[in-house]
């Protein structure tokens, strides 16, 4: 059994705010001083692909990572996971301003072709930085095969998929056939942590570079076209906050100053 992670490299998400800046020429979120990290949920779906290897002798786990330069270094804690080898799909045209999630999804689609044989894709439910979120159902779509969303348990007895998908109220149990693409959410669980051996064992695994050219997409080094045009990208506006001491001489008299306080300021009816 095949089968194949999608997993982004995004910026550190515990960088503090301070350090993002916006390049309003390109539209983009520039990260200043933050190191490269795997995707949260993008972990979580590696946990899900290891979970059915921990059940099963026949499975073989291939990460596909996209971008303009992707490093060893943060790939290594999802080898050492567990995965078998790691595709890194590495161009100019993949730029992350380039690569909006449909875009993505045709690039990864195409990645996907040139594998050739799996039998199934899991991919986060959103990346940590954009947070889009359809990715997969895009990835699902170019391919032509069933895409299950949202789901916190992966499953796979004999040919058949059985995923519980998280519902409002609890969850529901999906099948499908294979081959298909399942978007893992964090109710999963979060991607085990490798031990020293195995990250020294992971250098040693089988790493895979590919362009443009070798998915046919470098003629005219133009990419698919993007669904999705972003207008315009600005700072959130946060008010300022001020902290006010209220004083009284018992807490009785201080509890009628603080409910006057909020009735004034229309936080109280």
């Amino acid at each position: 059994m095949h089968i194949i992670v999608c997993i982004k490299q995004t910026p550190d998400h515990e960088g503090p705010r301070e350090s993002y800046e916006i390049n309003h020429d390109l539209n983009i979120v520039v990260p200043r001083g933050i190191p490269p990290v795997l995707s949260l949920f993008d972990e979580n779906a590696l946990e899900a692909a290891l979970r059915i290897k921990d059940q099963r002798d026949d499975v073989k786990i291939t990460i596909v990572s996209i971008g303009k330069k992707i490093s060893n270094a943060v790939m290594i804690r999802a080898l050492a996971a567990g995965a078998d080898e790691l595709i890194k799909m590495e161009d100019e045209l993949f730029e992350s301003h380039k690569l909006d999630s449909g875009a993505t999804a045709q690039v990864m689609a195409k990645t996907v072709k040139r594998i050739g044989n799996y039998d199934l894709i899991l991919v986060g439910r959103q990346a940590s930085d954009w947070n889009s979120g359809y990715m997969g159902i895009s990835l699902g779509s170019i391919l032509n095969i069933p895409c299950i969303t949202f789901a916190q348990k992966v499953d796979v007895q004999s040919d058949a998929l059985i995923v519980n998908r998280v519902v409002d109220n609890g969850y529901e149990i999906l099948t499908s056939s294979l081959p298909a693409v399942v978007m893992v959410t964090n109710e999963l669980g979060e991607l085990r942590y490798p031990a020293m051996k195995a990250r020294r064992e992971a250098k040693k695994k089988s790493i895979i570079k590919w362009n443009a050219a070798d998915i046919n997409l470098d003629e005219g080094k133009q990419l698919p076209k993007q669904p999705l045009v972003l207008v315009s990208l600005k700072h959130p506006s946060i008010p300022e906050k001020a902290c006010r001491y209220i004083e009284a001489s018992d807490p009785q008299t201080a509890g009628k100053k603080l409910i006057q306080l909020l009735v004034e300021n229309n936080v109280l009816p």
